[in-house]
């Protein structure tokens, strides 16, 4: 079966890039999340889309199997409710996690690309549900998709709207815990605009690398920005494996230093020139080296 390694070249090309990004994302220490210990360590999950398995829990054995700490679950799709608000599947999940010894790292309502958020009542309802099924499932994460359909880039109405909607709903998700975190085209100072309207501490940004790049963001900077604004990350490369594409993350390892952030860290969209399977371990052995357990 084909590999590949990186070569000395590359590993010296990535490791002064990182050198380069830590000076300039350093001047943000005193952003750092105060309750952060430098001495833990960090989880990496993966997307159960990307494995194919979206709202399956054989996504559980799978991981496990490549080596993943936990998976994002998403809520799957389809009509006037989603497959993940069914009890009897929740508790196939939990069964699931417990035997294979995989977390559930935080949920995705990935639907919410079709059904928008900012537009249409079945989605604001099914964040209300959502926030339930997080507590079921003991995830303190739910990820709202603002893409497609959802895109609030250049949509102020469409702010406007998610920005009443999420006050509405807030209490609920500070009463359970559960952190509800927006992933979208936008930039780190329109989503902290959100955040500021917003007016709570249960709404934060879900920060994606490739596509704040593919975007044309200095997403070093911007992670140095937002701080503990982000509730978590998704590791993702649009142009090949991970340390031979586009992203920098010894960079981006040195912006999470700079914030504090210790947490989850799940691989989406993964290039898979070596097939699903050899090319998740490849990329997840790449992450480990630059993100470790403790």
């Amino acid at each position: 079966m084909k590999t590949i390694n990186m070569n000395r070249r590359e590993m010296m090309k990535y490791s002064l890039a990182g050198v380069a990004s830590f000076g300039m994302v350093s001047g943000c220490q005193k952003q750092s999340r105060k309750s952060s210990s430098r001495s833990s360590g960090f989880k990496i999950g993966i997307c159960d889309w990307t494995l194919g398995k979206r709202c399956d829990p054989s996504s559980l054995e799978l991981a496990g199997r490549l080596g993943f700490d936990g998976v994002q679950v998403d809520f799957g799709g389809g009509g006037d409710s989603l497959p993940l608000f069914d009890g009897g599947l929740q508790k196939a999940f939990l069964a699931e996690s417990q035997k294979q010894g995989v977390a559930i790292g935080s949920l995705a309502m990935g639907e919410l690309n079709a059904v928008a958020y900012k537009s249409d009542s079945r989605a604001e309802m099914w964040v209300v549900e959502g926030i339930e099924v997080c507590k079921n499932l003991g995830c303190r994460v739910l990820l709202l998709a603002c893409f497609g359909n959802g895109d609030l880039k250049n949509d102020s109405q469409g702010i406007n709207t998610v920005v009443e909607r999420l006050r509405k709903t807030t209490p609920q998700a500070e009463k359970a815990g559960v952190t509800l975190g927006i992933e979208s085209w936008l930039s780190a100072e329109e989503h902290r605009e959100i955040l500021k309207r917003v007016g709570s501490p249960a709404v934060k940004v879900y920060y994606d690398v490739a596509n704040s790049h593919k975007m044309g963001y200095d997403i070093y900077q911007e992670i140095c920005e937002l701080g503990d604004s982000i509730c978590e990350f998704h590791a993702k490369d649009y142009d090949g494996l991970y340390g031979r594409g586009s992203i920098n993350f010894v960079g981006v390892r040195a912006a999470m230093d700079a914030i504090g952030y210790r947490g989850w860290i799940h691989m989406e969209g993964t290039q898979m020139p070596l097939g699903l399977e050899q090319s998740c371990r490849y990329d997840l052995t790449y992450l480990r080296g630059q993100f470790p357990k403790s």
